[in-house]
């Protein structure tokens, strides 16, 4: 299945084994928007968002975008507390 563009209460429609990946993919989605990466490369989900070479203002930008993609409040002390994409993926799935 193709996750692009998918909305988070869709994803939620989607069986439990399916759902995180799904999500993986919606948030690398706008990750990769920001750092102008192509859709083909690998974003590295362990690395941390500065050292991805995103600025603070970037990074909100993005938190904006995610909150409404994933219709849910993400604070912003959540980003300094799980700092990787990865980890703030397993933020979203836990807390969807």
């Amino acid at each position: 299945m193709e996750y692009q563009g998918v909305s988070l209460e869709e994803l939620r429609e989607l069986p439990p084994h399916e759902f995180r990946k799904a999500l993986e993919v919606l948030v690398a989605e706008e990750f990769k928007s920001a750092l102008y990466m192509e859709e083909d490369e690998d974003l590295p989900l362990d690395v941390g968002f500065f050292d991805l070479g995103l600025t603070s203002l970037r990074l909100s930008d993005i938190k904006q975008t995610l909150e409404t993609r994933v219709g849910q409040e993400i604070d912003i002390a959540v980003l300094f507390r799980r700092p990787t994409v990865g980890q703030l993926i397993d933020y979203l799935a836990e807390t969807s």
